[in-house]
């Protein structure tokens, strides 16, 4: 069933197998399972480590892998094809005994987590962001015999999917009660797990010259600037990457025709780590100030972090619209994530809730998924370009409301409608449908700053052509600032700028004496 260059990498693959798997399978007589079926058979044929039993397992169909003699905890519901395929090759190489290729510390604290963890990840073979979650849990079941995990494609288990009202995936359930949703690495479950560092690991560092809080695009170009510099930097990030991690194709960063936001995640993680930057991975700040010489950075977790200058790129997050419903039914009809959830709606009636560029991109999407797409625009005309204007309008089940305010989400356990007024006649409105896309734009993560920034009425940071803000030392770049636009290349640029602007701002600030060395 695989075609002959996916064969030709598999087998690559499979010759580093360190020991013998076992594949217990449970199938019945539909079409899901003869495909199990046969992907399984042929991994068997490939490699003269793998074996295959029938078992029953819990659902069917499905498959575990295990070491024999051994169950390690491993198991796929459905077919692992698709963004899967490679959750599928690294099991097999794990359970076989080969290391993940992750941090030491992370794989300590795994082999540390006592008591019983069953996990179930309900997954799209669409789903960019579903494999992240898929391998961390599958290399907690590895290496801890406390712990287990299933991931369960929505398509093949359609009926659980929908008992359990999962409308968003990845879904995490966790002994039996939902644990979280959307994209998470290892080392964010560990610390939503509460295995993540304390406080006392931050105790003794000394004070940076620059300390970055935000990993995304402007945060990572921030401190490699300021790294280049031979300056003393620091990043606090909550999640290397950023809101760009949640996004699919990108096809407008400059020199790169296409590529995909994980991708662009790992580069710049990778292009970080090329140099001395003291990263400080899932951690969120609490507050900042300025107290004397120094600026300090509250973590969270109660730890406090001085620097001579600081950035700050904590970025944006999704809009809510803001209506009654739509927090009741978040993941539960309410998306945000059309490339992810769209085959969980598959026959069904949707509204996509903006007219700008990712909501006429959201809805062409889904129209080739679902049985209708409605597009809500607030505004009297559509926002996007005219190029996906056209390709919406030579769809035959899309239809494109102007001048509409939506004014509630309606439901039971899931969504099954939405009301709106028409802005023009004052007329309220009704439509029946079971999904709602928000893509109504972003709004900044600063929050946490309180009155201590200057912020613009919704929350933008105010910065000047070098990226400071009105606090001496305190510097900010991306999304999160008051910017034209809101783009990874001009957040990439601004973020270079404050770290620029932050060095002369340091070198400025030092005795004349020791200017040619700032660090002092």
């Amino acid at each position: 069933m695989l075609d002959a260059e996916i064969k030709s990498q598999l087998e690559q693959y499979l010759e580093l197998l360190e020991g013998d798997v076992l594949l217990k399978i449970s199938t019945g007589s539909g079409d899901v399972s003869k495909e199990m079926a046969e992907l399984v058979d042929e991994l068997a044929t490939m490699s003269s480590r793998i074996k295959v039993e029938h078992a029953d397992l819990e659902r069917t169909p499905s498959f575990s892998v295990n070491r024999p003699g051994e169950d390690t905890g491993i198991t796929f519901a459905g077919v692992p094809l698709g963004h899967e395929f490679t959750s599928l090759v690294l099991a097999l190489l794990q359970v076989s005994g080969r290391a993940p290729k992750e941090d030491q510390k992370l794989l300590d604290q795994i082999a540390k987590i006592d008591g019983e963890y069953h996990f179930e990840t309900y997954v799209s073979l669409s789903c960019h962001n579903c494999p992240v979650v898929v391998q961390a849990l599958n290399i907690m079941s590895v290496l801890n015999p406390n712990i287990t995990h299933t991931m369960i494609e929505g398509g093949a288990f359609k009926d659980e999917v929908e008992s359990k009202n999962v409308m968003a995936v990845p879904t995490v359930y966790l002994n039996g009660e939902e644990f979280g949703g959307g994209r998470m690495e290892l080392g964010e479950i560990l610390a939503k797990l509460g295995s993540g560092p304390d406080a006392s690991e931050f105790e003794d560092k000394d004070p940076y010259d620059v300390l970055v809080v935000g990993g995304g695009p402007a945060g990572a170009s921030a401190a490699i600037y300021a790294a280049r510099k031979g300056i003393r930097t620091g990043m606090v990030s909550e999640r290397i990457g950023g809101q760009v991690m949640d996004t699919s194709a990108i096809e407008n960063f400059i020199s790169v025709k296409e590529t995909e936001g994980p991708k662009l995640g790992a580069s710049l993680e990778a292009h970080v780590n090329e140099y001395n930057v003291d990263v400080m991975n899932l951690q969120r700040a609490k507050n900042i100030e300025r107290k004397d010489d120094y600026v300090e950075l509250e973590l969270e977790n109660g730890a406090v972090l001085k620097s001579k200058t600081a950035i700050l790129s904590t970025g944006a997050r999704w809009r809510n619209i803001g209506v009654p419903g739509e927090e009741e039914f978040k993941n539960k009809g309410v998306a945000y994530c059309p490339h992810c959830d769209a085959p969980l709606f598959e026959g069904k009636h949707v509204a996509v809730i903006g007219g700008g560029n990712s909501g006429i991109e959201a809805a062409i999407d889904l129209a080739g998924v679902v049985k209708h797409v409605t597009v809500l625009e607030f505004a009297p005309e559509l926002k996007a370009d005219s190029i996906l204007q056209e390709r919406l309008n030579s769809l035959s089940n899309t239809t494109v409301i102007t001048s509409a305010q939506t004014t509630e989400i309606i439901g039971d356990d899931t969504v099954k409608g939405i009301n709106y007024k028409d802005r023009e006649t004052d007329e309220m409105k009704h439509i029946e449908l079971q999904g709602v896309f928000v893509q109504i734009g972003l709004v900044p993560n600063t929050e946490w700053l309180g009155n201590n920034i200057e912020q613009t009425k919704t929350g933008e940071i105010i910065v000047d052509k070098k990226g400071a803000t009105n606090v001496p030392g305190i510097y900010a770049a991306g999304d999160c600032t008051d910017s034209a636009y809101k783009q990874i290349i001009i957040s990439m640029g601004s973020g270079a700028t404050a770290a620029l602007g932050a060095f002369d701002y340091l070198i400025r600030q030092a005795p004349a004496e020791k200017k040619d060395n700032v660090t002092v």
